[in-house]
């Protein structure tokens, strides 16, 4: 299976190159970029899935080495679980993108996009089956300047130049730490191979919380998912669900890995994924109530799921530190589903985003509405991805979420007082975040797509076949998964497995998740049978249409309606002091008032509280060092001879020990 995975990556590689090579020719470069990436991923997806049906661990170490290591790649059951996950998101991304990016053509040149696109893909797939510490930091390199350089894919708009930076810099703070977490591996087993790596005590004690924030920061854990509200928006939309979808999963990848090397966990570990699960949910989905434009709500979002999927190792840490073997394998496999599930969803929803955005020219949650009319292929993708992400039955997003909350109930139940406390924790942080995450999408869909619009759209349009074609693709896999939740379990247990350290054949979940799939198919039933009903009895009668929200007036207008801002103000009410509300209100006088006028600023209080101050007051300080550059090459040379001597002391006082 090793080589199919080497031949996609190799394939995207080549296209890669083909497409930047015809920078003339925009068509041509799309159409063969597209092709290729399509091809490789589809190969890469079946070989992952054979990987997982049938787990045999392979691996290839090549016959020369690095200074510091060789190059080693291997798969196993979590390996190849990720790359079903990047292979199937960013093929259907890839197939978003050859309809959306026309719109471009005689604009910008198309060639280096589609290049740096498939650079992306495949550097997501090498990072993932590397098993040295040089090359995966390569390949996470590779993957951050890839993803960099196509966020500013319109670097001439001033607030994508300062997206591009923020995301740069977040990037690079993160991989300072991964570099220290190598380092320390590496010195402790003497290669940077990932089968020597171990660490005990207090060097994996350092080495987790090393991992949490460097792999956190791509992950966009709060407080450091700073630069996902700023990037996506800024991102062109399928850059965007393939960020969201897939690769900030590449930080719990990261995560779950190191956590391969540690051995078993200290106690406190669960309670830190535990805080940060319920941290990150709860604050990612009030400010995704609060924003207006729409790929900055659904990028808010995306830091809430990453929030879930952090409860869920949390406690499959939890179980695994009490060795309580049902938690473990309940959470670790909650938490896995869900990233799977969240890649689907979250794809889905931004490719929703961007044809409503090719359609209308803008994304201002409150300038639209009544698109349902206009773009129903859109709307009713968007509706199944909405339904999804709510967490809701019979959907995809309900399963990953339903086995993180028996895995809450489990630990709750059965394990001792200081592990049924840090248990309960996740259970009203579930119940609180799918409760606002179902308010925030029945908000976004229904000022969207409901109701009369907002503004006048005369040239709002349905997206092309390419798109539509892809949404449904995207929809049909949701509804799947939600119909078929046992089989999607299998494909995941291996994976789980490896991650907790569980036996393989243990799953009490399967007999539920049967019963669930048998009432999902009722449920589908019931709701098509309805459908028909329903058509049979209009078919004979004079069905007409009145405007939605009419509340009795006989002329009502569009700003009757309700607008983003006034449904989710009484939710955000008691959260107002976190997600920093200045209102700005100019409210109505006298009898027949003549002018009103009401403005909010929503704030981030991780980014405005602590984490810029905190990066201008490092700026300030490095901005000191600048006495260093004379400009003078001799003084440079003697900087760089005294930089390596100091490495080769280091190097040999390491070989002494």
């Amino acid at each position: 299976m090793l080589g199919t995975i080497l031949f996609a990556i190799a394939l995207l590689i080549l296209s890669a190159f083909v497409s930047a090579g015809l920078t003339r020719f925009d068509r041509a470069s799309l159409a063969l970029g597209t092709t290729g990436s399509v091809i490789a991923c589809l190969t890469g997806a079946i070989g992952a899935l054979m990987a997982l049906v049938r787990p045999e661990p392979s691996s290839f170490r090549g016959a020369w080495s690095m200074p510091v290591g060789e190059p080693h790649v291997a798969i196993d059951a979590l390996s190849a679980f990720f790359l079903l996950c990047v292979f199937v998101v960013s093929g259907l991304a890839a197939l978003y993108g050859s309809g959306y990016l026309p719109a471009y053509v005689g604009k910008r040149r198309l060639g280096p996009a589609v290049a740096l696109f498939n650079v992306l893909i495949a550097s997501m797939a090498g990072l993932v089956i590397a098993r040295d510490g040089i090359l995966f930091l390569i390949a996470w390199e590779v993957m951050s300047f890839a993803s960099f350089f196509l966020v500013t894919f319109e670097n001439e708009r001033e607030d994508v130049r300062r997206a591009g930076m923020t995301y740069l810099i977040a990037s690079q703070f993160g991989v300072v730490f991964l570099f220290v977490l190598f380092v320390l591996l590496g010195r402790s087993s003497g290669t940077y191979d990932f089968d020597h790596f171990a660490a005990v005590g207090g060097l994996a004690n350092a080495c987790f919380l090393l991992a949490v924030v460097g792999f956190g920061a791509k992950a966009g854990f709060w407080p450091f998912h700073i630069w996902l509200p700023e990037a996506h928006p800024a991102a062109p939309s399928h850059v965007s669900a393939l960020m969201s979808g897939v690769m900030i999963k590449m930080g719990i990848y990261g995560l779950l890995r190191t956590l391969t090397f540690l051995g078993p966990p200290a106690a406190w570990w669960s309670t830190v994924l535990l805080l940060l699960g319920a941290a990150s949910g709860l604050m990612g989905i009030v400010h995704a109530l609060a924003q207006r434009d729409l790929k900055r709500r659904l990028a808010y979002s995306s830091v809430e799921n990453i929030g879930l999927i952090a409860l869920g190792i949390g406690l499959g840490l939890l179980g695994q530190s009490h060795g309580n073997a049902i938690v473990s394998f309940f959470g670790y496999s909650g938490a896995l589903l869900h990233v799977l599930n969240h890649g689907l969803m979250k794809g889905l929803l931004f490719q929703g985003a961007g044809s409503v955005i090719h359609g209308t020219g803008t994304g201002s949650i409150e300038s639209l509405g009544g698109l349902y009319r206009r773009m129903p292929t859109t709307a009713f993708s968007f509706l199944v991805g909405s339904i999804a992400i709510c967490g809701l039955p019979p959907l995809n997003g309900f399963v990953g979420e339903w086995l993180i909350y028996v895995g809450a109930f489990r630990g709750a139940a059965s394990l001792p007082a200081t592990g049924a406390v840090s248990a309960l924790v996740a259970i009203p942080v579930l119940a609180l975040v799918g409760g606002l995450a179902a308010a925030c999408f029945v908000g976004t869909f229904g000022t969207i797509f409901l109701g009369e619009p907002r503004m006048q759209l005369p040239r709002a349009h349905e997206a092309g076949i390419a798109m539509r074609g892809t949404m449904l693709i995207g929809s049909l896999l949701c509804v799947g998964i939600g119909l078929w939740p046992a089989g999607v379990l299998r494909l995941v247990m291996p994976a789980a497995a490896l991650a907790g350290h569980i036996p393989v054949g243990l799953s009490d979940a399967s007999g539920p998740l049967l019963a669930m799939s048998r009432v999902a198919f009722v449920l589908a039933f019931l709701i098509a049978a309805l459908a028909l009903l329903r058509s049979a009895l209009l078919r004979r009668r004079e069905v007409t249409q009145g405007v939605t929200w009419g509340c009795g007036y006989a002329a009502p207008s569009p700003r009757m309606q309700y607008t983003a801002s006034s449904f989710a103000q009484p939710l955000l009410a008691p959260f107002a002091p976190i997600i920093r509300v200045r209102v700005h209100e100019d409210g109505p006088s006298g009898y027949f008032p003549a002018r009103a006028s009401y403005e909010e600023h929503i704030g981030d209080v991780a980014g405005e509280g602590f984490l810029i101050p905190g990066t201008r007051r490092v700026a300030r300080a490095l901005s000191q060092l600048r006495v260093i550059q004379q400009g003078r090459v001799q003084l440079y040379l003697v900087y760089i001879v005294v930089t390596l001597v100091a490495l080769l002391l280091w190097q040999l006082m390491g070989a002494a020990e």
